[in-house]
């Protein structure tokens, strides 16, 4: 294989060589994945179905449970399948295809992090004005820009990095398709394109901190000053759940992209891409409905529901 004219396919990392310990590899994943996808739809149904929900925060909130649900579903389910039928390949289309998804759908959840932090900027220091700033329109377009900044964002990427020429190994380090494994694996001297891309995105990123930053100095230096302590803390509640989401994605993701790179492949670099990819869509769900009294309060009353009308056919 000399060329990414000639490479059919990839193969991804394993795990394991053990059959047993693929088995158990194929059932974690599975019942991470599986609670990841209920939780997240969960979320988004309430949020669509609740009328005291249909708030800016629940907004982006139902839009960020979207984009986790889709940033698993474009790298766990391939990995449980080669896990279960104990193949490795993936095609060149196939890995096209989520290099895009992976870049576009962290890229959109940045922004959609951003977008939030705004939002409880308005709703803090600025209570009286909330529903004037944050109307209908400007929180369509956030969503609509961060998905846009995703997308291109994910052009970019792809297009950088099949772009070059492949030769020898196709063995991904990885168990999925990602950037800095694919780079790995080509034999062309001139990155000029991917540089481009990469530069793009770290300024994305790096504004979007800067964002979420400002915003949040403006919002502790506004709780601080309300007088009544229980109204301190139930700001700080409001905006806690959101500062752990910012940071497990951030945290990983910069642990899984700015670590020193390793020729060999070894288990440690595995296990961070997993929890990088892993945790965030997971977790999230938890952390929002843990702290979230209204989302709490939703749920409770669906499942009363639920159980109200089961009682009554009985």
């Amino acid at each position: 294989m000399t060329n990414q004219t000639q490479m059919m396919e990839f193969l991804l990392m394993r795990f394991t060589e053990n059959w047993m310990l693929l088995r158990l590899h194929a059932v974690l994943f599975s019942l991470i994945y599986l609670a990841a996808v209920l939780m997240n739809l969960v979320i988004i149904l309430l949020t669509i179905l609740d009328h005291r929900l249909h708030m800016a925060m629940y907004f982006f909130l139902r839009h960020l449970s979207f984009l986790d649900l889709c940033l698993i579903s474009a790298t766990v389910p391939k990995s449980i399948l080669n896990s279960v039928t104990s193949t490795d390949s993936i095609s060149f289309l196939g890995c096209v295809l989520q290099l895009f998804l992976v870049v576009l759908l962290a890229g959109s959840e940045i922004g959609i992090l951003t977008a939030m932090s705004y939002d409880r900027y308005a709703a803090i220091c600025r209570p009286l004005h909330y529903e004037a700033v944050m109307s209908r329109g400007l929180c369509v377009q956030l969503m609509a820009l961060s998905w846009l900044n995703g997308g291109a964002l994910g052009l970019l990427y792809t297009a950088g990095t099949f772009s070059l020429n492949f030769c020898g190994f196709n063995e991904i380090h990885q168990f999925f398709c990602d950037v800095p494994a694919l780079l790995k694996l080509t034999c062309s001297k001139e990155h000029g394109i991917i540089s481009v891309s990469v530069t793009i995105g770290v300024c994305y990123a790096f504004s979007c901190l800067v964002c979420i930053v400002v915003s949040y100095v403006y919002i502790f230096s506004a709780v601080l000053r309300i007088s009544p302590r229980q109204r301190q803390s139930k700001a700080f509640s409001n905006c806690v759940p959101h500062l752990i989401v910012v940071t497990v994605f951030l945290v990983t993701g910069a642990v899984a992209y700015l670590k020193p790179g390793s020729d060999a492949p070894s288990i440690p670099d595995l296990l961070v891409s997993v929890f990088y990819s892993v945790a965030p869509p997971t977790l999230n769900p938890v952390i929002y409905c843990l702290r979230n009294k209204a989302i709490k309060s939703a749920l409770s009353k669906v499942l009363w529901n639920v159980r109200s009308s089961g009682v009554m056919k009985r």
